[in-house]
């Protein structure tokens, strides 16, 4: 059984790796994976696994990003170490919303965690993205780099950060509409969302660690590990992927995939009786 579970383990990984940065939700599709893919766990730990192995999807944006996100490399000037600062400075900012919103997390899944909302935010924000993309078909970005980027900026993307405290709604997928909504760059809407989810997920996976305990069991550590190092390697390709896309598409393929997807889980559930 632990063999199984380790390989249901390495599909969740890879479900995980793709959906945290892809703004497609990672919720909707681990609500339709959970139907399929159940793991051989506790409730507790299950709990906790479907949390923590977003570290490993963390850990691929510090390594493709160290350079740029390390303020003491020996390779840059010192404008650029101040930027660098002010980059994380910026982030710290953006993150003050969801801090004082993380507390009620468990409250807001009890009301929310269902397919219904699930469902209804995935196709909400899908039509968001069609929406505004089209708005802003024939406008230049006002925000094309990180110099433009201001403390007001941050702070108002990070309030749209807690909008993805709703289940379906994808944390990234929220905070790309709100960069883009005030004339951000699909790029530094999307490298930005990036660096706002390291204190972001790190927290969040830290408080579910110290909730659950670090007495694993042999099985559940060697699942644990298995879905973080696959969150790992799939991220990776995820984020080259989506950087590489939006160079030349928008984003309205992921509002139809998000369409689709809602009506997919409405069917679904309601074909099986739940």
């Amino acid at each position: 059984m632990v063999l199984i579970d380790i390989l249901k383990a390495f599909l969740l990984g890879i479900i995980e790796g793709l959906t945290e940065w892809l703004p497609i939700s990672s919720t909707g599709h681990m609500i339709l994976a959970d139907e399929f893919i159940k793991l051989n766990i506790t409730p507790a730990f299950k709990e906790m696994f479907l949390v923590v192995i977003q570290l490993g999807a963390i850990m691929a944006v510090v390594v493709l990003y160290f350079h740029k996100l390390n303020p003491f490399s020996p390779k840059k000037t010192a404008i650029q170490k101040r930027e660098t600062v002010d980059l994380w400075l910026k982030v710290i900012v953006a993150c003050l919303p969801a801090a004082v919103a993380i507390p009620f997390n468990d409250q807001i899944d009890k009301i929310f965690y269902n397919y219904q909302t699930v469902a209804v935010t995935l196709i909400l924000y899908g039509v968001l993205f069609i929406v505004i993309e089209n708005r802003n078909r024939n406008k230049r970005p006002a925000i094309r780099n990180f110099s433009q980027f201001t403390y007001k900026t941050a702070f108002f993307i990070g309030i749209f950060q807690i909008l993805a405290l709703i289940p379906g709604t994808s944390r990234s997928g929220a905070t790309i509409i709100g960069a883009m909504l005030i004339g951000t760059s699909r790029s530094i809407a999307a490298e930005f969302t990036f660096f706002l989810a390291i204190p972001v997920m790190f927290g969040a996976s830290l408080i579910k660690m110290l909730k659950f305990g670090f007495a694993f069991t042999p099985a559940e550590g060697m699942i644990l590990a298995t879905g973080m190092i696959t969150a790992f390697l799939v991220s990776v390709f995820a984020i080259k992927f989506l950087m590489g896309y939006i160079k030349k598409h928008d984003f309205k393929a992921f509002g139809y995939y998000r369409i689709v997807l809602g009506l997919v889980v409405i069917l679904y559930f309601l074909l099986a009786g739940k």
